[in-house]
């Protein structure tokens, strides 16, 4: 049996910031019911929930260097739906408010990544490929192969969930922190405009790379799209592999979901407009079951399309229809969105926070569900949302353009309604085009039975990633 190491910065239910959390601790669950045995190892955060950590057994203390220093390290360790989790502690890089943002970023991942490694001489879980996510690991695969030669059998495995976030640093760190010497290196696996760049380097020295959507992994290797790494991307797409994420059904399930005003599934689509009443109810709004009610869990930055949304919001609310919106992000976003909540009090709802349980509620009440991306890696929104019946209105990017069908009116086929250029006239027009088949009922419920019945789950998702990871073995 192939034994898998998934290398993240984050993972549910122990602490996450978005879908790289899910993914992580979803795909782990999947991929062990196909003969592949997973494990996975991440920082021990401060922030981890109290049930957890005392629940965290510790195997192993020693020390890494990072660079000239010698820091500790703990390995702790917890079984949950049969993955075994490790975490990696030091109170002085992760017991802090936040998993990022911090001023020494790159010591901290540093110190992370090196760790990993070390810690396989003590873990009783030595892989046969190492699978890292995102720029947080992205040293794991140079370190292994510059540093570690008794490692060289090890495959590597990178996935790109989001190419805008690189981790890019001054140069200065490469023997400061990364402990390896210009001098005896070629860095140019690692040098980016002058610094060094975390991604750059696991995109390098990697056996395979991996991104989260078909239509992504085409997207990177253009100069639109390409951050800047796309004549690396283009000339490695040959180990450059598209795998749609998946979402996990026993979370998100109307018919089963513990957080919603009244559960239903396809075959009782008429019980969906009871969690909108109750919502409506709860957020201020004027409740009507047939106002359509648009909805949005989201980050509120730039790539989430929060800006052409803006420049249309209020010729939007004039339409007969209410709008609610969930996130955080930039806080000339967050004042906008208030001062629109406060001129139309009950037809907008605005609420600036991360709540779990609350985004469950808008899936289930809403009618659409609004992702107007600027890039999309993949996106699991439109996937929860076409699980519980809320139509989405998305742009045609990345793993958006591969999970949504645009809705056919001649053949009655599609999924929801999509649009092509970054503008928000198209945006304006989409919606006035989905909100003319919502008044349609026996149209909007076909549209709703077709959403509902899609297969997104990890099933397909991680039959795919076994594939690759039996690929790479045989290239041993």
């Amino acid at each position: 049996m192939v034994r898998v190491l998934f290398v993240a910065s984050e993972s549910a239910p122990f602490i996450k910031s978005g879908g790289l959390g899910e993914v992580i601790y979803s795909l782990s669950k999947e991929i062990k019911k196909i003969d592949i045995d997973a494990g996975v190892i991440l920082p021990k955060y401060s922030e981890i929930p109290f049930n957890f950590q005392k629940e965290m057994k510790k195997l192993y203390a020693f020390n890494v260097n990072v660079g000239w220093r010698n820091q500790y390290c703990g390995i702790e360790y917890l079984e949950l739906d049969g993955v075994p989790f490790y975490f990696v502690d030091n109170e002085y890089y992760f017991k802090r408010c936040g998993m990022y943002g911090h001023y020494d970023e790159a010591e901290r991942f540093a110190f992370f990544c090196r760790a990993v490694i070390e810690s396989l001489e003590y873990i009783d879980f030595l892989p046969d490929i190492i699978h890292c996510h995102d720029w947080q690991t992205g040293m794991v695969a140079p370190m292994l192969r510059i540093d570690y030669p008794k490692y060289n059998s090890i495959k590597t495995i990178y996935t790109i969930h989001n190419l805008y976030y690189q981790g890019v640093f001054p140069k200065e760190i490469l023997e400061d922190l990364l402990g390896l010497d210009e001098s005896t290196f070629n860095i140019s696996g690692l040098e980016f405009y002058g610094g060094v760049n975390f991604m750059k380097g696991g995109l390098n020295y990697s056996d395979i790379i991996t991104t989260v959507s078909r239509n992504y992994s085409e997207e990177i290797k253009t100069p639109l799209y390409g951050e800047r790494l796309d004549d690396i991307l283009r000339s490695k797409s040959n180990i450059l592999f598209g795998i749609e994420n998946g979402i996990d059904y026993s979370i998100h399930n109307p018919s089963t979901d513990p957080y919603i005003y009244q559960k239903y599934d396809v075959n009782t689509i008429d019980l969906k407009v009871k969690n909108k009443l109750a919502l409506q109810k709860e957020l201020g709004l004027t409740v009507d079951s047939n106002i359509p009610m648009i909805g949005m869990v989201t980050r509120l930055v730039k790539q989430k399309g929060i800006d052409i949304l803006l420049s249309r919001l209020e010729k939007i609310i004039k339409k007969d229809l209410q709008i609610v919106i969930l996130g955080t992000g930039d806080k000339h976003y967050e004042d906008m969105l208030y001062e629109m909540k406060a001129q139309y009090p009950e037809k907008v709802s605005v609420n600036i926070m991360f709540a779990d349980r609350l985004a469950h509620k808008i899936y289930a009440a809403s009618d659409i569900f609004l992702m107007p991306s600027l890039f999309e890696p993949c996106g699991l929104g439109q996937m929860i949302a076409s699980k519980y019946g809320a139509i989405p209105i998305v742009r045609e990017t990345g793993g958006l353009k591969d999970t949504v069908i645009p809705y056919n009116e001649y053949t009655k086929e599609g999924t929801g309604f999509s649009f092509k250029n970054y503008n928000p006239g198209e945006l304006n027009n989409t919606i006035d085009y989905a909100i003319k088949f919502y008044n349609d009922k026996e149209v909007w419920r076909r549209i709703m039975q077709n959403a509902m019945n899609l297969d997104n789950s990890w099933k397909k998702s991680s039959g795919k990633y076994k594939e690759l990871y039996l690929k790479v073995m045989e290239e041993k």
